[in-house]
């Protein structure tokens, strides 16, 4: 069985993200290990650290529930802020073939104005899987609507 790390934040959820799972639940009877960066959340350029870990511990529950309900054999946990270094607490503790990365798209997405995907491949030497989602999750937004995925195949929300 292969093993994948997902490392994902408001994108969690997104179609994109789910439709890798379904598909490497199917094929491969993968499991995963979902790794939630607690990034901070800004409203009137005022956060905090509790805030940003509540809200991650909520978006790790709700997309370990979809997992679930997609047959997919997952663990997860709440990380550092910094997703190298939450990709690099997670690798300590396990090994994983592969690195599932989700973000937002270009142009929105902070992950890829650090180059975020470049640099886990060539720090960690692992195969990262660059999924990029067309949504994402505003803090306090549950997620994708449970009944989402129906026969296999994703369904227009």
């Amino acid at each position: 069985m292969r093993c994948y790390l997902v490392v994902a934040n408001q994108t969690l959820v997104s179609d994109e993200l789910l439709d890798i799972v379904r598909a490497r639940t199917i094929t491969e009877h993968a499991c995963f290990h979902v790794v939630v960066p607690a990034t901070p959340v800004t409203e009137r350029r005022v956060w905090t650290q509790g805030k940003a870990q509540a809200l991650a511990k909520d978006r790790l529950d709700h997309a370990l529930k979809q997992f679930a309900e997609l047959g997919a054999d997952a663990t997860g946990e709440v990380a550092d802020a910094n997703p190298m270094a939450a990709i690099a607490d997670a690798l300590w503790t396990k090994p994983f073939d592969g690195i599932i990365l989700s973000t937002l798209p270009p142009g929105r997405s902070e992950w890829l104005r650090q180059d975020l995907p470049s640099r886990v491949a060539r720090a960690f030497g692992v195969h990262v899987t660059h999924v990029v989602a067309r949504k994402a999750l505003l803090p306090g937004q549950p997620g994708r609507a449970p009944w989402a995925h129906r026969k296999g195949k994703a369904q227009a929300s």
